[in-house]
């Protein structure tokens, strides 16, 4: 009986002319099952009209059916999400219209080494406490398969607009411009399964083809980890610095300590360190407990020779307001002062006053 491996090596032999790789490689090949003599698979096409369609499903076909034993071959054909199109576009090497028209003063990336830490809720945080104080502010999600940054800021959730050849990012209840991968799914529940080149050049898409226009902040969101993304957005991006998110456990502070060896190696400044969950204040009673053990994240940003930017509590009235959409009405003393200081390293051009602004 054939296997899914065995058709998958077949399948990586066939090619799309178009640009001259094969279909494997592209991601073009969804759904694939193997039950017993009949083989079933998905093609997913840049458009449905793509001039060599049938060739590719042609090619498909035959290499399917020179297996031994495979006596019926079922392709379904589909068209591939906004996104994937164009970020093949870019792997064609086509250049974003967007760019030329964006003016981006600063670009800070939010970055944990490992997930759970709280990295999409600093860079929510930061994005709104920059926001009431003036400034025009951006959010990258560059979580590709795991975004959560619409959930925090579009209670009513949203899809893009597309002009004729840029994205238009979502506008939020207070004008922070948010674009994400889950903005062009069906469902926020859709799974996005793609391999790291297909997420590296989204990430690039995510920059230069939307039009972000004039910003005094883009943050962007990494993933967690120190891989294909979070180097695509380190190495590609103009960046201004990065804001490392940890924990009090000592592996959360273990796994920082390696992201910020990678940050120095790309040579990008590491605007400080904020840790979040650094405990629980009980209502009843307003004692402090440290849920995760005692903090040295200060003690570490020393010895890195970074700055300590703050802690965060666990509060669940903040975890409230994100699973509600509503991460911009949390309260301002939350992460004002941290947002202060990252101004201080990273002054935006023509800056407003540090008033705040009337939510």
């Amino acid at each position: 009986m054939a296997t899914e491996k065995q058709i998958r090596k077949l399948l990586s032999k066939v090619r799309d002319p178009e640009n001259n790789k094969n279909i494997i490689e592209l991601g073009m090949v969804r759904n694939l099952k193997v039950n017993a003599d009949t083989v079933s698979f998905t093609l997913a096409m840049s458009s449905l009209s793509h001039r060599f369609k049938d060739k590719i499903v042609c090619d498909a076909k035959s290499a399917v059916q020179s297996v031994d034993g495979i006596q019926a071959v079922e392709i379904f054909l589909a068209e591939m999400a906004p996104a994937e199109k164009a970020s093949r576009q870019k792997e064609a090497g086509l250049k974003g219209e967007a760019e030329r028209f964006n003016n981006v003063k600063h670009v800070i990336a939010i970055m944990s080494g490992k997930g759970g830490v709280g990295k999409s809720l600093v860079t929510g945080l930061l994005a709104g406490s920059l926001r009431r104080f003036g400034y025009r502010v951006g959010v990258l999600d560059a979580d590709i398969t795991g975004p959560s940054i619409p959930k925090m800021f579009l209670p009513e959730g949203a899809l893009l607009d597309f002009s004729p050849k840029v994205m238009l990012p979502v506008k939020t209840r207070t004008g922070i411009s948010v674009i994400s991968i889950n903005l062009f799914l069906e469902s926020e529940d859709q799974a996005v399964i793609w391999r790291g080149p297909l997420i590296s050049n989204t990430i690039r898409q995510f920059w230069s083809d939307v039009l972000w226009g004039d910003l005094d902040y883009l943050l962007v969101d990494l993933p967690p980890g120190t891989s294909d993304a979070s180097l695509t957005v380190l190495q590609s991006l103009p960046m201004s610095g990065v804001v490392l998110v940890t924990s009090p456990q000592s592996l959360a502070a273990m796994v920082v300590r390696k992201a910020a060896g990678m940050i120095r190696q790309v040579g990008i400044p590491i605007l400080g360190l904020v840790e979040n969950m650094s405990y629980f204040v009980c209502p009843d009673t307003g004692v402090h407990h440290r849920i995760f053990g005692p903090s040295d994240s200060e003690a570490m940003a020393r010895q890195l020779n970074m700055t300590f930017l703050g802690c965060l509590p666990i509060d669940p009235a903040v975890s409230a307001l994100c699973d509600r959409g509503e991460i911009e009405s949390c309260p301002g003393d939350l992460f004002d002062s941290v947002s202060q200081r990252i101004v201080k390293i990273a002054p935006a051009a023509d800056a407003p006053k540090m008033a705040r602004r009337a939510s």
